[in-house]
């Protein structure tokens, strides 16, 4: 099952839109390497949130063999989990696999998580400053980049939009500057990242196929599920996609078919701003090997496997 030889990356990247078979790739993959998948899935990070997020836990088993996979189910619904969380993370499964010598996986249509992950963002968790802020809010924009600009690194290059991003990118830089930084440092990976592609109108399809056939499993006793145990209706709206429209449905501000419709269009809608993502990376200069989703697995293999040179 294991290849022959090693890849001479640090780690693989599989992603693409919804719906276009990436994770039984990634996890083929996995198989013929020896690896482990690690999820870049902004919402299967959540525990009982199984049949709205995709969990097909059925695509990780190769060859009557589970591939391990790590970042689902690891937070309670209701939380919200953020990308400097993820590079935490991710950061350490990454570094224990490695101990392991086992080659890891990213795979998942998170876009940001795994922008972030490969392009290494400098993410901070910092506490508020009420003082602070108090004092910035009296100053003009000029003022505010004129004390932004004392700092020898900026946070991002977006900290100068607004006013209230450049006194967020002061309070950071005091922040780190005051030593008490929480900021994940992940080191510069050598990756490969091949991308599933999808023609539009079988992308679409097979969307409006698998939206049925989660509605078939049970989506809506799922979302009915999370709402008895207490998750509130702000919180589900703010998941996105299948939890924002069942829970309007089931709040009754909605009827059926247009929940179902709407719920549709906005999948599509969502998958087109994950090519859109995919293709800022690309302006970006981070090279993405796309693959023809409707070629045969073992195709798709084979050339994932001749990327990586194994």
């Amino acid at each position: 099952m294991h290849a022959p030889g090693k890849p001479e990356y640090d780690i693989l990247v599989i992603t693409g839109p919804t719906a276009s078979g990436k994770t039984a790739l990634a996890a083929a993959v996995a198989g013929r390497l020896g690896g482990e998948i690690i999820s870049a899935d902004s919402r299967q990070v959540y525990r009982s949130m199984d049949i709205g997020t995709g969990k097909d836990y059925d695509d990780y088993v190769v060859e009557g063999r589970r591939i391990p996979c790590h970042l689902i189910d690891i937070a309670d619904p209701g939380y919200k989990y953020n990308v400097f969380e993820y590079q935490r993370d991710f950061l350490k499964v990454y570094n224990d696999l490695k101990k392991r010598n086992i080659f890891p996986v990213l795979c998942g249509g998170s876009g940001m998580y795994i922008d972030s992950i490969v392009s290494g963002y400098r993410m901070y968790e910092v506490p508020p400053d009420p003082e602070l802020r108090a004092r910035l809010e009296k100053k003009t924009m000029a003022e505010l980049a004129d004390i932004l600009s004392t700092y020898k690194k900026l946070h991002n290059k977006t900290d100068t939009d607004t006013k209230k991003r450049v006194i967020r990118a002061i309070e950071i830089e005091e922040y780190n500057r005051s030593g008490n930084s929480g900021q994940t440092l992940l080191p510069e990976l050598k990756y490969l990242i091949a991308g599933v592609r999808l023609e539009r109108d079988v992308r679409r399809m097979r969307i409006s196929e698998r939206l049925g056939k989660r509605f078939d499993s049970g989506m809506i006793d799922e979302v009915k599920h999370l709402i008895d145990s207490g998750v509130s209706e702000g919180n589900l709206i703010w998941y996105g996609l299948e939890y924002k429209y069942i829970t309007l449905y089931l709040k009754g501000k909605m009827d059926y078919n247009t929940m179902f419709r709407e719920l549709e269009i906005a999948i599509h809608r969502f998958a087109k701003r994950q090519m859109t993502w995919f293709r800022g990376m690309e302006r970006k200069g981070i090279p993405i090997h796309w693959i023809d989703g409707e070629m045969p697995m073992d195709e798709k293999v084979r050339l994932v496997m001749k990327l990586l040179e194994v």
